[in-house]
């Protein structure tokens, strides 16, 4: 699911009523995740730091503190921190409904160093 050093705290269960899911995540400088997609998208908010974000075959784009991406249902992706810095976001997506089959994360091949512009 990640390449270096990654740590997950758990705000919200999406549990009912809500099905909301909210992470705090935080990478080490040059962690990442693997290409992956979530049945109903997901929404990501930099609280931190500097990262990378990049759907498929978009462009890698450099995400700061105060900014919102959202990644919508099934787009695959990938997102981390950049090379030389920490970056910390909230990770807020929707669990499962009732009658929706499948994971609710599919998780896909690792980043390539190519993708990820380490150079």
């Amino acid at each position: 699911m990640f390449a270096g050093d990654v740590w997950c705290d758990v705000i919200a269960k999406g549990e009912d009523p809500s099905r909301l899911r909210v992470n705090m995540v935080r990478f080490a400088p040059g962690a990442h995740t693997a290409w992956h997609r979530h049945a109903n998208g997901q929404t990501l908010h930099v609280t931190e730091g500097r990262g990378l974000v990049q759907s498929r075959d978009g462009e890698v784009i450099e995400i700061r503190p105060g900014d919102t991406i959202h990644t919508p249902p099934g787009e695959w992706h990938w997102h981390g921190a950049a090379p030389d810095h920490f970056m910390s976001h909230l990770a807020m997506w929707e669990a499962l409904g009732e009658g929706q089959d499948g994971p609710e994360t599919q998780w896909g091949e690792h980043v390539t160093d190519r993708e990820y512009h380490i150079r």
